[in-house]
């Protein structure tokens, strides 16, 4: 395995190891490494109570895109041009930074950010998907 594998699944597994920590209960939350055609990874998250809810988070490649258009799609993502993404809610958006940065996240596109409908803040996955996290305001 590379280096640059082994690195990515050191970022996956934190990434999972901070989302488990921050649920009372279990949350199945699995980093799961394949090799199909060269490496081939992805996240996938259940939803607590979420039944078959379920979010998977893929990096572009082999064995579903070739390499020039997983290169596209990379900085499509990267400039935060393909829109969507996660919302994840929160009850103390600012406290979630400051846990989210003690345990060495590093991509935040923003800190958070009062808004009319609460706090926001933004943050990249290890692919650089937009994750946003929101303290919802009073309604």
């Amino acid at each position: 395995m590379s280096r640059e594998a082994e690195e990515l699944n050191r970022r996956l597994l934190r990434a999972r190891d901070a989302m488990d920590r921050d649920y009372a209960g279990p949350l199945d939350v699995r980093a799961v490494a394949a090799v199909a055609q060269g490496d081939y990874r992805w996240l996938t998250v259940r939803v607590p109570g979420g039944g078959a809810t379920e979010i998977s988070l893929e990096q572009p490649g082999p064995p579903l895109h070739d390499e020039e258009t997983a290169d596209r799609i990379r900085e499509l993502i990267t400039k935060g041009a393909l829109g969507g993404g996660l919302v994840f809610i929160t009850d103390n958006a600012r406290a979630m930074y400051d846990t989210l940065r003690e345990r060495g996240v590093t991509d935040f596109t923003q800190e958070p950010t009062e808004h009319f409908y609460g706090t926001d803040m933004g943050v990249r996955d290890p692919f650089g998907n937009a994750i946003r996290i929101l303290q919802q305001g009073k309604v």
